[in-house]
């Protein structure tokens, strides 16, 4: 199982370094990451796999908002079943 997780804010030194810390924290192995700086504004899409999470998805979920709020980011992470299924028609 994957999970994707999206972040955007203001661009500062570490973003991806605690994002990706964080998700090596409960084992969530990055399969595939994104970014790009629009001016001063950081935008990141990643893929990772869950499958051998330590903690629950939802209190996965909740430490990447945490993550995001204590940092100024919108950090948003999505069970890729979901994101699949917003995207059919």
């Amino acid at each position: 199982m994957r999970a994707i997780i999206t972040v955007t804010g203001k661009d500062s030194v570490g973003i991806i370094a605690q994002v990706s810390a964080a998700c090596s924290e409960v084992n969530a192995n990055i399969e595939d990451i994104t970014q790009k700086v629009l001016d001063d504004l950081f935008v990141m899409v990643m893929l990772v796999n869950i499958d051998g999470l330590s903690v629950k998805f939802t209190d996965f979920v909740d430490r990447m908002n945490d993550l995001g709020k204590n940092n100024g980011l919108a950090i948003h992470t999505m069970h890729e079943e979901i994101f699949n299924a917003m995207h059919r028609i």
